[in-house]
């Protein structure tokens, strides 16, 4: 099964949300949670984003993670994740509550497209005061999603992006095993891994002009994670990133606010007092949805 197969294979059977001038929703992927350890690459964020996500929250912005979210390849137990950042899974756990959260999966948490891997571990997780709260009972993590334009043909797709990266896909297991026994133990020594796409240059361009052929040839605006590397759509190239949370110094994510989508980076920043505070930037957009018609 070839890129453009493995791609319109992922939004058979998904979730179509409205695209109205009312529709909030905030698109945020390769989070990358990990257990604590120097290698959870996500640790050195969580403050931007539990900030960003409080934020959205008080909003009323619908909160759609596009894969990625836990890293499963380098860390066996999700448990652990969840009890290193379980203020995280609180207010995730919020979203949920109030019919606010989808879910994707992305190569690094695959497992989390079988039921029995999610009515095992996202039932429940232990919050702050030991106590075991409900956190999504009855999820389901979906290959993609749709946001239906209400006013015309151009709508947007979701998904990881991992479709377009034979060896993160098809491979995928085989894959895991190489990160979690060969390329962690390497990086930890300063070795990068050449398998993926968010660390080497020349299979990320390569990704990301698959990803955006297909925008092209289905005449629709796609919006991926993956390789790490935020973008901007246009009309010519209707290709979206979120980029991830695990920047130096800073998160990146897209909003969708008024039929608009808006790149937006959350960093840390100093008053002119010296005190610091969580701060939003616009990196790129808003670009609307009849722009990319």
């Amino acid at each position: 099964m070839g890129i453009q197969n493995r791609l319109n294979k992922a939004f058979e059977n998904v979730p179509v949300l409205p695209l109205t001038a009312q529709s909030k929703y905030i698109l945020i992927s390769d989070c990358h949670r990990g257990t604590g350890t120097s290698s959870d690459n996500f640790l050195k964020n969580q403050h931007l984003y539990f900030a960003a996500l409080q934020y959205y929250y008080k909003r009323n912005y619908t909160y759609i993670e596009i894969g990625d979210g836990d890293e499963l390849w380098e860390n066996r137990s999700l448990t652990q994740i969840k009890e290193i950042h379980n203020n995280t899974f609180w207010l995730l756990s919020r979203f949920y509550t109030d019919k606010r959260l989808y879910m994707l999966y992305g190569n690094h948490d695959m497992d989390k497209k079988y039921p029995l891997f999610c009515e095992t571990h996202f039932t429940t997780y232990p919050c702050s005061t030991c106590a075991i709260e409900e956190l999504f009972p009855g999820i389901v993590f979906y290959s993609g999603l749709i946001l239906k334009d209400c006013e015309n043909k151009k709508d947007i797709y979701l998904t990881h992006g991992h479709q377009a990266d034979f060896f993160n896909s098809v491979l995928w297991k085989l894959s895991r095993f190489l990160v979690r026994y060969l390329w962690r133990p390497l990086e930890n020594a300063g070795f990068l891994d050449p398998t993926s796409a968010a660390k080497n240059n020349h299979k990320k361009k390569r990704i990301e002009r698959s990803l955006s052929n297909w925008a092209k040839n289905y005449g629709n605006a796609l919006i991926c994670g993956h390789t790490h590397r935020p973008m901007i759509g246009s009309a010519d190239s209707p290709y979206f990133n979120t980029g991830s949370c695990v920047h130096p110094r800073c998160i990146t994510c897209i909003e969708v606010k008024n039929r608009c989508l808006t790149l937006v980076k959350w960093t840390m920043k100093t008053k002119p007092d010296r005190t610091l505070y969580v701060a939003r930037e616009v990196l790129a957009g808003p670009i609307c949805v009849d722009e990319m018609m």
